[in-house]
């Protein structure tokens, strides 16, 4: 059985171990942890607080690879997935099992969880990254038909990839940077947070039909214009989409967990998905309930807006090292997730409300509202859909092509309407009864 040790501020939290034949993972917490009795909400759920083995078959599957699912969310996702495949056929290397993935996230995941001994495919972020280079990469990577040793990729450039692409979670293409304060230069932002240094998520721009950065871009300042707290974004060159890490902050790292992670609900399972349970999730934190309301306000945006993809990775909560508490983290995510031009509609939310997935009417944010005590949720609901001309004056301002403008904004019209006439006509039969 392979083992590896699992870490937080320099402590040994425990041991995690996995056996392949019966793919069952096994954790043991270090006493010395459990005995120093700190940081006793690092893992608010599914750890039993004992000093004997756990062992654990109920996570099999593509979501958790049969990892305690906070220890899951340390591994790469789609994109980084792929990058990682890739990484080990140049190297001829053979299928690894999860704990071996997590030896080589090592000390350069997300968050603030280490795992030991790593494997370190190189300590140097001196180096710099080329994001064009890099974006120019992923475009081989998601195209199955290109051959990744084709000219003008380096080796170099592989291992920045394996080494800043294969961390941040999602199926579209990112890497993790730190740029120097005062020269401004990119490095590989993998094993380097300290205070000389912005941390940054970039997601890079490799889709020539249409501008989902850009869009990502707009997106967060229509959030932002809301009030709903995010990390401060930019776009790199007009095109790619750079955002501030929250797990890196004044050059030192900070736990996160999704709320996938944090409860072991798939988010591709039905059955867990929908925001009822991610406030009830809220309350089961002690949330303080201004950040109830903010999720409701995010829930409004992603309902009215046409951000299908909400699902419960896209929703992450952060540990106060201070207080022993957890808080919600800044929102991250919103965004119109599929391609306007398409024109698709009466897709299915990833997470439902009210039972629904679709043909959310304004009475479903309201019940919601009501269930979870949220005040003033009507001028919520209505200061968010009088803020779509914000929306269409942010995609002019950052030249989304006139088509995709157009699209997107007829798109989001006809929701808006769908959403406040059905509701109407509801009031309306309600009245007549």
């Amino acid at each position: 059985m392979k083992s590896i040790g699992v870490f937080f501020e320099n402590q040994e939290i425990g041991k995690l171990g996995f056996d392949e034949a019966t793919e069952n993972s096994i954790f043991q917490y270090n006493p010395k942890f459990l005995e120093n009795g700190n940081f006793k909400s690092i893992f608010p759920f599914v750890l039993k607080k004992t000093p004997t083995s756990q062992i654990f078959n109920q996570f099999k599957g593509e979501t958790f690879k049969s990892l305690p699912p906070m220890f899951a969310d340390s591994l790469p996702d789609i994109f980084g997935n792929m990058v990682f495949k890739e990484w080990m056929k140049a190297n001829n290397k053979k299928n690894v099992s999860p704990i071996e993935q997590l030896a080589y996230v090592g000390v350069r995941g997300m968050g603030a969880i280490e795992y030991k001994p790593s494997n370190l495919v190189d300590n140097d972020f001196t180096s710099d990254v080329n994001i064009e280079e890099m974006a120019e990469f992923s475009k081989r990577i998601l195209d199955v038909r290109a051959e990744l040793s084709s000219d003008g990729l380096s080796h170099q450039s592989l291992l920045n990839m394996f080494r800043i692409g294969t961390s941040a979670g999602g199926a579209r293409p990112k890497i993790l940077v730190s740029e120097h304060k005062i020269t401004g230069k990119l490095f590989p932002g993998d094993l380097n947070y300290s205070n000389e240094y912005y941390h940054y998520l970039i997601k890079l721009s490799i889709e020539e039909s249409y501008s989902p950065e850009i869009i990502e871009y707009c997106y967060y300042k229509l959030a932002t214009s809301l009030g709903i707290r995010m990390q401060p974004s930019k776009l790199i060159d007009r095109k790619h989409f750079c955002t501030e890490r929250f797990d890196r902050v004044d050059g030192e790292k900070v736990h996160i967990l999704t709320a996938s992670g944090i409860t072991g609900w798939d988010f591709k399972n039905p059955q867990y998905s929908s925001y009822e349970n991610l406030f009830k999730l809220c309350n089961e934190l002690v949330l303080p309930h201004a950040q109830i309301e903010e999720l409701f306000k995010r829930m409004v945006l992603n309902v009215v807006f046409l951000n299908t993809d909400d699902h419960l990775k896209n929703t992450s909560f952060v540990y106060d090292n201070s207080t022993d508490r957890w808080n919600l983290s800044p929102a991250y995510d919103i965004t119109f997730a599929l391609n306007p031009l398409l024109n698709v509609r009466n897709v299915n939310r990833a997470l439902s409300i009210n039972g629904k997935r679709n043909d959310i009417i304004i009475q479903d944010l309201l019940q919601l509202a009501s269930d979870f005590s949220v005040k003033n949720a009507k001028n919520i609901i209505d200061n968010t859909i009088n803020a779509f001309d914000t929306l269409k004056i942010e995609m002019e301002n950052n030249k989304v092509p006139t088509r995709v403008l157009n699209s997107l904004s007829d798109l989001i019209a006809e929701n808006i309407k769908e959403i406040s006439i059905k509701g109407k006509n509801k009031n309306s039969s309600k009245s007549n009864d």
